[in-house]
């Protein structure tokens, strides 16, 4: 029964903020006043002025890539310095030294790209400037660069004839993505999570003694609105290394629950968004189901497994427990390994779900201790990389799938390969395959490079196909910009650091640069009116078909790795055996 309620307060909850958040969205963009117009209009205007931006602006895709590289660029190096140099800047009591240069370079990979892996223990390794200004900034600004290049990129699937430069303007979109939308959410996330206990404070320790009667120094400092963008920008990377797990990130069972709609709340809303835009609500919701379909489905297999719990414990001897005997049904709770207690199984379960299907990377257990199949879950989420995804990468990847769906379609059935009233032609499948094809490409081939070599295996602390599932873990959170940990591999490493980082930059920056390609190749096009052979993409049945083909083109691919790693390693433990 509490599951039942917890799953309908969830769905209840993540309707009303679709439909509220994107149809403000839809405003905000689409430059209609809303409420929040009077108080930050002023604010855009004087900064489009200083920088020189026309409002009525707008760019050729090439212009819109260009702008957004060039500025993830320069913010990404100066963090780099700050990281570097730590030692030398302000707000660093404890007198922490400089971060590792390889390390550094992983960490701003990692960052900019909205990935937010982490090689590091955030409350030993940063000061509280570098936190503020590097870590905090830079998980700003991957966020919101997402927002706009994923505004610039369905604005080219649903404008009309525009000539090829209708995309908006890359600075523009991120300031309004900024002061719009990320403001003021920041401002009331941050505000109830102090509320809730969530540290706000510049201060880094405090000392205390423990119970035992010896001294203790307890790490906290600007937690709160760290952590509020962490959730809400689908970053993942928390001030501690514990994430949200750690009860200074996530006090109580109603953070816990906010914490997951955070980081649902603009991909879902975008989604609403796109169907406005479109004037096909239809459209939209048809997307917001197939992604919700794939997500509970997750949800449900992973939840199944991780209540039934490892069955090697459950026939062991009778142990002796005070002065009674029992049977030793060890897990007849389910599998609370590297779970919190507060939680229990199925919060701990939608939140791995949700995480790792936003590209968030936050967690409050350890993946590391799921079962076999509890741990294929988040893999599979990362590998199909469309299940909300993160904030605006995440419906460009589906409607990226939606394109070869359209297209393989057409084909079959002797229909007009068109998608949104846009006829599809050799360059955009060119492109699309293109960042299809990248994906398994970024995952399998470190992957095997690592479990080829010392170097890769040497980070390892476990054995056979449960150490494949780490590597490959590490691998697919880095391509998909998740930057969830399978814990158990210490990717603090040279090798590591510098593949890992190269796997997050192309793993961003190709697919987005190929996806607005295609969004300035759809806009050149005329926009055809629907006829008797065009293929209607507003529906239940064409809902499946869209999903089909992500499973045949996206998830087929990853089946060989995955028998290997998790499914083996399922196998291995109903045998009797455990690495």
């Amino acid at each position: 029964m509490f599951e039942i309620t917890y799953l309908l307060f969830f769905l209840v909850a993540s309707l009303l903020i679709t439909v509220c958040l994107g149809g403000y969205m839809a405003k905000v963009f689409n430059y209609q006043p809303t409420l929040l117009t009077p108080i930050f209009e002023p604010i855009e205007k004087l900064s489009l002025y200083i920088t020189g931006i026309q409002s009525t602006g707008s760019q050729h895709w090439k212009q819109y890539a260009f702008d957004f590289l060039l500025f993830n660029l320069v913010c990404g190096f100066v963090t780099f310095l700050i990281l570097s140099f730590q030692h030398l800047l302000p707000l660093n009591p404890l007198h922490l030294a400089g971060m590792e240069p390889w390390q550094a370079f992983n960490t701003i990979c990692s960052f900019v790209t909205n990935t937010n892996w982490q090689s590091y223990s955030g409350e030993v390794a940063l000061s509280n400037f570098s936190q503020i200004a590097g870590i905090t900034f830079m998980m700003i600004v991957g966020a919101v660069s997402g927002l706009a290049v994923c505004v610039g990129f369905l604005r080219g699937l649903t404008n009309r004839h525009s000539g090829n430069s209708g995309l908006g303007h890359f600075y523009q979109d991120f300031l309004k993505s900024l002061l719009y939308v990320f403001l003021p959410l920041l401002l009331v996330g941050s505000l109830f999570f102090i509320s809730q206990g969530v540290p706000q404070t510049l201060q880094q320790q405090v000392s205390v003694t423990a119970l035992e009667g010896a001294p203790q120094n307890i790490a906290f400092g600007p937690v709160a609105s760290l952590l509020t963008i962490k959730q809400l920008g689908t970053n993942g990377g928390g001030f501690f290394n514990a994430n949200s797990a750690h009860p200074f990130e996530n006090p109580n069972p109603l953070t816990n629950f906010i914490e997951i709609l955070m980081e649902l709340a603009i991909p879902m809303g975008l989604v609403y968004m796109f169907g406005v835009w479109l004037k096909n609500r239809m459209q939209g919701w048809v997307i917001w189901g197939a992604m919700m379909a794939v997500f509970l489905s997750f949800l449900w297999m992973g939840n199944a497994f991780e209540q039934a719990g490892n069955p090697i414990l459950s026939h062991l001897p009778s142990i002796s427990v005070g002065i009674d005997q029992q049977s030793s049904s060890l897990q007849s709770g389910g599998n609370m390994e590297g779970k919190e207690v507060r939680f229990g199984v199925l919060p701990s379960m939608l939140f791995t779900v949700a995480t790792t299907g936003t590209s968030t990377g936050a967690v409050n257990n350890m993946h590391d201790s799921l079962t076999p199949i509890g741990g294929l879950v988040p893999l599979a989420d990362m590998m199909l990389n469309i299940i909300f995804g993160g904030v605006g990468v995440g419906l460009m990847g589906f409607l990226l799938y939606g394109i070869i769906a359209v297209f393989l379609t057409g084909l079959m059935v002797g229909r007009t390969p068109e998608i949104f009233g846009k006829k599809i032609e050799k360059p955009e499948i060119i492109l699309a395959s293109i960042a299809i094809l990248l994906h398994p490409l970024l995952i399998l081939v470190p992957t095997a490079i690592a479990t080829m070599n010392d170097f890769g295996l040497s980070s390892l602390n476990n054995l056979g196909p449960h150490g494949l599932s780490e590597i490959l873990y590490a691998y697919t959170s880095a391509a998909a910009n998740n930057g969830s940990a399978f814990a158990g591999l210490n990717a603090n490493t040279p090798w590591y650091n510098i593949s890992l980082g190269i796997v997050i930059l192309l793993g961003r920056y190709i697919s987005i640069i190929a996806l607005l390609a295609i969004a300035g190749s759809l806009l050149s096009k005329t926009k055809m009116e629907p006829g008797p052979g065009t293929l209607p993409t507003n529906t239940l049945l064409f809902g499946g078909v869209w999903l089909g083909v992500i499973l045949i083109v996206g998830a087929l691919t990853f089946v060989p790795v995955l028998v290997l790693g998790p499914l083996a390693d399922q196998l291995a433990m109903l045998n009797g055996t455990l690495f």
